[in-house]
């Protein structure tokens, strides 16, 4: 496989978040509306692995395919642009302003929020067949893991916020590990094995993902989930983005740009050959 240098692959980071913020609003709004679809139906196939066969790492290990489908489609999530989108404007890009960061970050957010939804209305429908019946044991799997993910941490207080952004920090490390370990080859079949390995990682740690969440709670609450939006908002989608904008870019694009994009100089041996002056 064709191997790109750090060097190489970081720079492309850049190139991609330029051409992010540059993208048409229309294409940006439809390759994130089915991103987040995508994703959304690639976690309801997980959440119903894990339900029929009550084995959490074969759900990790098959989740995978639905972030290697946007990637190779190049379709855009919000924990994507989070990390590279930033390096164009601090690279000092012309035109890359912190407005048309907003910008771009403003239209996948609802283009992921579009798709996500559109899944979880598909998936609570089929589930009940119009909502004629009960939806099953992956009803009750997702209600109670939307309770969990939102009373859960509210009845830990602030600590409780805390640790779902950590969560999310820790989610989009992994996740952007696997957007950036995309760009090291030319290969699909590398770059899928380079994707892999991160994204099973958070998913089986249970890491908060912003896009998964845009799906699995209105899924939840769909389902008999015993919790509010206002509840879903405060203690899980708002502290999941927020970690996840600081793990993805904190953590992976601005340690590459500095040392790849921006390396110093090296250091230069000491000349130990030099006299040592007498005393």
């Amino acid at each position: 496989m064709a191997y790109l240098e750090p060097s190489e692959f970081a720079t492309k980071m850049v190139d991609a978040g330029e051409q992010k913020i540059f993208m048409s609003t229309k294409d940006t709004y439809i390759r994130a509306f089915m991103a987040g679809a995508i994703l959304a139906l690639a976690a309801f196939f997980a959440i119903t692995v894990i339900t029929k066969t009550g084995n959490p790492l074969l759900g990790a290990l098959l989740f995978p395919v639905g972030f290697i489908m946007l990637y190779l489609m190049k379709f855009d999530l919000l924990t994507g642009v989070f990390t590279l989108v930033p390096l164009a404007v601090i690279d000092k890009r012309p035109g890359c302003t912190m407005n048309q960061l907003w910008r771009n970050w403003g239209l996948v957010f609802l283009g992921n929020l579009s798709g996500a939804l559109m899944v979880a209305f598909f998936a609570s429908f089929i589930l009940t067949y119009g909502y004629q019946v009960e939806g099953g044991a992956v009803a009750d799997k997702v209600s109670a893991i939307g309770e969990s993910r939102t009373l859960g941490y509210k009845e830990q207080g602030v600590l409780g916020w805390f640790t779902i952004f950590i969560r999310g920090m820790l989610c989009n490390w992994m996740v952007s590990m696997g957007v950036v370990g995309a760009m090291i080859s030319t290969s699909a079949g590398s770059k899928m094995a380079a994707m892999w390995m991160p994204i099973m990682l958070f998913f089986y740690m249970a890491f908060e993902h912003s896009i998964v969440n845009m799906f699995l709670f209105p899924f939840s609450m769909i389902m008999g989930g015993d919790f509010t939006i206002m509840e879903y908002l405060i203690w899980n989608e708002i502290p999941t983005a927020l970690g996840n904008l600081f793990g993805g870019f904190l953590l992976v694009g601005l340690p590459l740009y500095l040392t790849h994009v921006k390396e110093s100089k090296a250091r230069k041996a000491a000349d130990s050959m030099k006299p040592v002056a007498a005393l």
